[in-house]
């Protein structure tokens, strides 16, 4: 069977369907909610999957929110509708078989039966081992930048089927939109969507492969990685190094503010950061995190909030904070 047809068996999409309603979310631009998918795929699920054999299927543009960060900045997210949300799903699924089990083992972030605990785990045993510089790399808005004709030339190593290239290359160009208007996407993939959490692993496994071929201990979480060496001369040749091979080969900016060279103990990555016992390095939660906690209770307790509703909701609110942030660290 070609990959496109796998990707397209009514099993594949039933799965993919259970995963999207479990996941409930928001409507995209035509505002269809996952109640009304069932109904919408058992009336043109046909019609979807010869449009999408024939090359003729055009996912719609996806739907721009903003959603707040810790820093007070806004993270874009690009929310595609049900049905385009769906086909995305049905595509990861067959992607993650093909690729998962070629992934770097220092990799963490979207793989199933890993979490960020598992990396910091690992980058314990990195500062435990007596790598204790490390070098914090910041990519400029990842997931903005990526090049699509690199992303298609990475997949096309692997996926031998025109179909399916040619569908997730759609995907990637759908447009964004934002206050009524649609943006052309020449580059960058929305996060939002099912597909670019595989695909951005896809793309920054190349960076993976670099990196052990040159026999550095590291860890990466999404787009966040961390280098771990034993001096600080190695450190800052080795972030100059790789900044000019991400920079070169994958097209992608690391930030020369955020990018450095540090100690563990000024080391935040995911949320934790380091300190060292008596006889060995230990993680705890970063001054940022208990900052963050503190500041989302603090909203929680607003006085005007609080008198809108009744002070059962108020405590589950604040429990289900509190519990969420200790379940993590």
């Amino acid at each position: 069977m070609k990959l496109i047809e796998v990707i397209l068996q009514d099993e594949n999409l039933e799965e993919a369907m259970k995963r999207v309603k479990s996941n409930k979310g928001v409507a995209g631009v035509d505002q269809m909610t996952v109640d009304e998918m069932d109904e919408y795929f058992r009336i043109h699920r046909e019609t979807i999957k010869k449009q999408i054999m024939e090359k003729k299927y055009r996912p719609q543009p996806v739907r721009r929110v903003y959603i707040p960060k810790s820093n007070g900045k806004k993270r874009p997210l690009g929310i595609p509708t049900v049905v385009d949300r769906v086909i995305q799903q049905a595509i990861a699924q067959v992607l993650s078989k093909i690729y998962d089990n070629t992934f770097s083992d220092n990799s963490f972030g979207f793989r199933p039966h890993r979490s960020a605990q598992d990396a910091t785990i690992r980058t314990l045993d990195y500062l435990n081992e007596g790598y204790e510089w490390v070098v914090d790399l910041d990519i400029e808005a990842y997931f903005d930048t990526v090049n699509h004709d690199k992303l298609i030339s990475i997949l096309r190593e692997r996926v031998f089927d025109s179909a399916t290239l040619h569908l997730i290359r759609k995907f990637l160009q759908a447009g964004i939109m934002e206050k009524g208007l649609v943006k052309p996407n020449a580059i960058g993939m929305p996060q939002g969507g099912p597909l670019s959490p595989i695909l951005s692993n896809i793309y920054l496994d190349k960076f993976d492969k670099e990196l052990e071929s040159r026999g550095l201990h590291f860890v990466r979480y999404a787009d966040d990685s961390n280098i771990f060496v034993k001096s600080e001369m190695a450190a800052n040749r080795v972030m100059k190094s790789v900044t000019s091979w991400l920079e070169r080969k994958l097209f992608l900016k690391v930030s020369a503010t955020k990018t450095k060279v540090v100690r563990p103990t000024n080391s935040n990555f995911l949320g934790f950061t380091y300190w060292k016992g008596s006889s060995k390095w230990e993680c705890r939660p970063s001054n940022k995190s208990k900052r963050n906690l503190y500041d989302k209770c603090r909203k929680e307790l607003i006085r005007k909030r609080c008198i809108a509703r009744t002070n059962a909701r108020t405590f589950t609110r604040i429990n289900q904070i509190v519990r969420g942030w200790i379940n993590y660290f």
